[in-house]
């Protein structure tokens, strides 16, 4: 099968829904093999089911080092090794700074930051092996400004952004390009709660489709080989409108 992704192994993490589901699509459409990585098992399954012969599911803890050693070890059996990692696991979270919730903050750092910085650790031997590659790591427009009430995932997201550029300056000696991705509003089922003033002073006045992240993701992985260290935006204008009335 042909396309931009032929003879690539793609590991996807929260791909049992949502942004990483429309990726694992996204990415087997381009001929890639995709893991599909999720700590819901059979949602994980449903969309490599559906898929097809070019998808494999995973159950997938992304808090668990051993249990990224051990899914990199079972990818490779059956797609050979990795080359293009998408971080993209994440849950979201609101509490106010005052409330000291620390149980909250960890839950929420441990989701979706420490587990970045263990999926790129224990895959860079993979993509070594595999000559090189790409690694996404989902941040958010949250990683490029703040939102109250929203202190840990804000964090974890401008915690991802300076996270890519290190790891891009360390791998790239391997030919492995690492670059974060920030959607803004995307219809898919974290963002069900949205109020309609989310569109506020938004350059494209409506939810972004998970699909047209899947694209992004495509063209990141396969076509833009000169960056690295980047922030791929893809948010209908908000942070556009946000800096007018900043």
């Amino acid at each position: 099968m042909g396309g931009r992704l032929a003879g690539k192994t793609c590991l996807v993490t929260g791909a049992g829904q949502g942004l990483g589901a429309a990726i694992a699509r996204a990415f087997a459409a381009e001929g890639g093999r995709v893991a599909v990585c999720d700590i819901d098992g059979d949602k994980a399954a449903a969309v490599a089911t559906a898929i097809g012969e070019a998808a494999s599911a995973y159950e997938l803890d992304v808090r668990d080092e051993a249990a990224w050693a051990a899914v990199v070890v079972a990818v490779e059996a059956w797609g050979g090794a990795v080359g293009v990692l998408v971080n993209n696991a994440g849950i979201d979270a609101e509490g106010l700074i005052e409330d000291g919730d620390v149980a909250l903050w960890r839950r929420v750092v441990d989701t979706n930051l420490t587990s970045v910085f263990i999926g790129m650790s224990v895959c860079v031997e993979s993509m070594r092996r595999a000559g090189g590659g790409a690694i996404i790591n989902m941040s958010s427009v949250a990683g490029l400004v703040g939102f109250p009430t929203r202190a840990a995932y804000v964090a974890c997201k401008w915690g991802v952004r300076g996270l890519t550029k290190t790891a891009a300056l360390e791998l790239g000696r391997y030919g492995i390009r690492v670059n974060s991705l920030h959607p803004g509003p995307i219809r898919t089922p974290m963002t069900e709660h949205y109020p309609p003033e989310t569109f506020r002073d938004q350059a494209i006045d409506r939810f972004g489709e998970a699909e047209e992240i899947g694209r992004m993701a495509v063209f990141i992985a396969a076509e833009a080989t000169y960056s690295t260290a980047s922030e791929f935006i893809a948010d209908g204008g908000v942070m556009a409108g946000r800096a007018m009335h900043d």
